[in-house]
């Protein structure tokens, strides 16, 4: 062996040369687990407060009060009237609380991102963090305080002449459900979308400015096409969010619109025709289905923003 023969020409080659591969040894494993350690308390909690949960709904929608395996639950639900209007709604109220959000949301962020006082941005983002988690019974006392018949912005409105019951709208129907969820979906939605307007470089616009482009060139060619994913991503999970919500409107409404969610709360209360005991699971197994897809769409969208927010 001369001189400048180095450790790694001393390896045995193997497979036409190439190095080989590196041995699994106990050590390995070990440094494996005290890397990974701090993730297990978090899947425990995955496992016990989503796993287990999500299994247990699977096998009951499949089952019959008896125990054997049957489809007469999922028909049921597909084709009963009620469960399906249920879920119409559902799909209905989580596009509409989607979509306005998703628009107003980004319009409003894309204002507070440009904006060059950083303690209105503090403001800002520390108001949507609270407003995005509020909501239950608590938002829905606030509305009919405020909104309900004879209530006090009820008549501020009254005063001038825009009482918006006098044009057919309720706090208790499905407008005026959409209506409070946007309280809580716009501010989330100016959350999730501001890191992907941070990633809006002004090198773009500058370089777009250098090469003659207008402004309005520039946002079609370059700023809308970066922003779409994100925008699309966020609007998957506010679809996901309004869908699956069921605080709000029940406190609302006391169940008076029909909505998937409340529906499987009244199944599960004991308002259940006699056989039909694990329509409830069939419907959560329904929501499972429609969420996983939902987090799919945002998980494939996010991936493609991320390229431009590195």
């Amino acid at each position: 062996m001369t001189p400048e023969t180095t450790a790694v020409d001393q390896l045995p080659m193997v497979d036409g040369g190439r190095t080989p591969r590196r041995r699994f040894t106990a050590g390995a494993l070990m440094r494996s687990v005290r890397t990974s350690a701090p993730v297990f308390p978090f899947l425990a909690y995955v496992i016990v407060g989503l796993g287990i949960p999500t299994v247990v709904i699977i096998n009951y929608a499949f089952r019959s009060n008896s125990g054997s395996l049957t489809m007469h639950n999922l028909s049921t639900i597909l084709t009963q009237p009620q469960y399906r209007n249920g879920f119409e709604t559902s799909l209905k109220l989580a596009l509409v609380t989607a979509i306005v959000p998703a628009i107003v949301g980004t319009l409003l962020a894309y204002a507070i991102a440009t904006s060059e006082h950083d303690l209105f941005k503090r403001l800002v983002a520390a108001a949507s963090g609270v407003l995005a988690n509020f909501g239950g019974v608590n938002l829905a006392f606030m509305f009919i305080a405020s909104f309900g018949y004879n209530q006090l912005v009820t008549k501020w409105l009254n005063a001038i002449g825009l009482n918006p019951w006098n044009y057919g709208f309720s706090i208790y129907k499905f407008w005026g459900v959409a209506f409070v969820y946007m309280y809580f979906q716009i501010p989330l939605m100016v959350l999730i979308i501001t890191p992907a307007l941070h990633g809006l470089r002004e090198s773009w616009r500058e370089a777009a400015q250098n090469l003659g482009a207008s402004s309005f060139s520039y946002w079609r060619y370059v700023g809308i096409p970066v922003l779409m994913p994100s925008v699309l991503g966020s609007a998957f999970f506010l679809f996901g969010s309004g869908f699956a919500a069921y605080a709000t409107a029940e406190a609302l409404t006391n169940g008076s619109i029909a909505l998937t969610p409340i529906q499987i709360g009244a199944i599960l209360q004991g308002n259940v025709l006699s056989g039909e005991a694990n329509i409830a699971y069939a419907l959560g197994f329904a929501m499972i289905v429609i969420l996983l897809v939902t987090i799919v769409g945002y998980s494939f969208l996010r991936r493609r923003a991320s390229r431009w927010l590195r």
